[in-house]
């Protein structure tokens, strides 16, 4: 679309380098006057140029857009190594770039409901299956 060509600006306060967690964090405000807003792998791209890293480090989280639209504020995180990346961020984190793969389990409901019949067929009298007697 058109979109993609208009300008976008960025620019970056708060920056501070943390050695522990070996990255540098940000706080990224977004100036988009003729787009509704930027996507998160956009501004990855970006941010990557702007600081002269590769693209697998930079993580982009928390965007809102602004009432009114035109400028949107997020946080960003451009990692030493992607070593660092994988040790230190939240693994729902590293799916969303596509950087580790979900866990595929089956739903919440799903897991306690299993859980709660298995709790009915413990014991060495019961068989597994066996209804309950109805007492009148």
């Amino acid at each position: 679309m058109a979109d993609r060509d208009q300008p976008v600006t960025l620019r970056t306060r708060k920056f501070i380098r943390n050695p522990l967690l070996g990255r540098k964090q940000m706080v990224v405000d977004v100036l988009h006057p003729s787009r509704p807003n930027v996507s998160k792998d956009e501004l990855r791209a970006k941010i990557a140029e702007l600081y002269k890293c590769s693209k697998d480090t930079v993580n982009c989280f928390g965007l809102r857009t602004h009432y009114g639209g035109g400028k949107s504020t997020g946080f960003a995180l451009i990692y030493d190594s992607t070593e660092a990346m994988k040790k230190f961020e939240p693994h729902y984190r590293l799916v969303r770039i596509g950087a580790a793969q979900k866990i595929e389990k089956a739903s919440r409901q799903q897991r306690k409901q299993r859980k709660n019949r298995s709790k009915a067929y413990r014991g060495t009298a019961k068989t597994k299956g066996a209804s309950k007697d109805k007492k009148k």
